[in-house]
C-alpha cells in the first residue's frame, strides 16, 4: 500500500488529493487485488481437486467446458453469481447476510502478512505469525453466525461443532508453530525463512523437534480448515450440508472460496516455517520453489480427503486434547532445553 501511495505522489493529479483519500484509494486497490487473487486460487484449487479426485477414482472429471474442463469451475462460479439469493423466512436476516462476508474477510485479511515470494510481502509485520493466529478466529465467528442465524437445526449443529473444533484445534496449531519461532528467534515470517537459507539441510523440517511439530501442525491445520477426516461441521451424511444448508448463490460460493483460501494459507505457512519457503537446493531462491511446496502440501490435503474416513466427534476432540496438545507442550519444553544446551556449548 505504501508503494502505491509513493506512486501517487509522482503524478500531479493524484498528488493533489488529500492524504486520507490517497490511503483510502490505495487500500481499495489492495483489497480488489486480494479478492481477485483469492478468487483465482479458489477456482484453480477447485478444478485441481475435481481432477485429482476423479483420477483417484478411475474417472476423468470435468472434460467438456474448455480444454480438459479447465473452464468448468469458472462456469460454475458464474452460475452461482447469477443464481437467485434465497433468505429463509425465519432466519435472522442481517446476521444471515453478514456471515458469509465475515468468513471470507477472515480468510482475506490473513493474506496481508503472507509472503508470496522473496521480495513480495504485502505487510511485513514483525509479529506476522501472531497476526495469522489471531485472524484465523474470525472465520470461526462467521461460521457460528451462519449456523445460528439460519434457523435450521442442521446448520445449528454444524455451528456448535465448529465452535468446539476451532477453539480446540487453535491451541495445538499455535503450540506446533512455536518450534521454528524458537529456533529463528522471531515472529516475522521473512526472518524464519531466512534462517533456513543456504542448504536443504538447513530447513527446519530436518530438526527432530520441528519434524514432530510439522506433522502435528499439518494434522491440526486439517481440522482448522474443516478438511477430511475432520469435516464434522459440514458432514453431508449427518447434517445435510451443515452451516451451508440454507445458503444459495454467491453467499454459498463465498464459504467455499474462504475454505480454499484457508487451505492455501495453512499450506503456505507450513512451507514457510518448516520447508525453507522460497529457498531450494544449493541456496537457489525463487518464488516458483515456494509455490511448488505450497502446491505439494495442498495436493496432500486433497489426497487425504479421498483416502481417509471421517472421524466421530469424540475421536476428533480426543486427538486434540489427549494427543496433540500434550505432544506440543512436551516438544516445546524439550526443544527449549536443547536450544539452551546448544547456546551453552558455543
Amino acid at each position: 500500500m505504501l508503494y502505491l501511495i509513493n506512486l501517487f505522489q509522482e503524478y500531479s493529479l493524484l498528488k493533489a488529493m488529500p492524504e486520507w483519500l490517497q490511503y483510502l484509494l490505495a487500500a481499495g486497490l489492495c483489497a480488489v487485488a486480494g479478492i481477485a487473487m483469492v478468487a483465482v486460487i479458489g477456482i484453480v484449487a477447485v478444478y485441481a481437486e475435481r481432477k485429482i479426485s476423479a483420477h483417484m477414482q478411475a474417472r476423468v472429471g470435468p472434460m467438456h467446458v474448455g480444454w480438459h474442463g479447465i473452464l468448468q469451475t469458472a462456469a460454475d462460479g458464474l452460475k452461482l453469481f447469477i443464481k437467485e439469493d434465497i433468505i429463509p423466512a425465519m432466519a435472522d436476516k442481517w446476521l444471515f447476510i453478514l456471515a458469509p462476508g465475515l468468513v471470507f474477510s477472515g480468510a482475506l485479511i490473513s493474506w496481508a502478512v503472507l509472503p508470496l515470494g522473496p521480495k513480495w510481502v504485502p505487510a511485513d509485520l514483525n509479529i506476522g505469525i501472531l497476526y495469522l493466529l489471531a485472524t484465523s478466529s474470525i472465520v470461526a465467528i462467521g461460521i457460528i453466525m451462519a449456523g445460528w442465524s439460519s434457523h435450521n437445526k442442521w446448520s445449528l449443529y454444524g455451528a456448535m461443532r465448529t465452535s468446539a473444533q476451532f477453539l480446540s484445534y487453535e491451541v495445538p496449531t499455535a503450540l506446533h508453530i512455536l518450534p521454528p519461532v524458537l529456533l529463528a528467534g522471531s515472529l516475522r515470517l521473512g526472518t524464519v525463512v531466512q534462517a533456513q537459507s543456504g542448504s536443504v539441510m538447513n530447513w527446519y523440517v530436518w530438526n527432530p523437534f520441528c519434524l514432530i511439530a510439522f506433522i502435528a501442525y499439518y494434522v491440526s491445520s486439517l481440522a482448522e480448515t474443516n478438511r477430511l477426516p475432520f469435516d464434522l461441521p459440514e458432514s453431508e451424511s449427518e447434517l445435510v450440508a451443515g452451516v451451508h444448508t440454507e445458503y444459495s448463490g454467491m453467499r454459498y460460493a463465498l464459504f467455499y472460496m474462504a475454505e480454499y483460501a484457508d487451505m492455501f494459507i495453512v499450506s503456505a505457512l507450513g512451507a514457510l516455517l518448516f520447508l525453507g519457503g522460497w529457498y531450494g537446493p544449493y541456496g537457489v531462491e525463487h518464488w516458483s520453489i515456494y509455490m511448488i511446496k505450497v502446491s505439494a502440501l495442498m495436493f496432500v490435503t486433497m489426497w487425504l480427503r479421498w483416502t481417509l474416513p471421517r472421524l466421530r466427534i469424540d475421536q476428533l476432540m480426543g486427538v486434540c486434547w489427549k494427543f496433540l496438545i500434550p505432544l506440543g507442550l512436551v516438544n516445546i519444553v524439550a526443544l527449549s532445553f536443547w536450544v539452551a544446551l546448544m547456546e551453552r556449548a558455543k
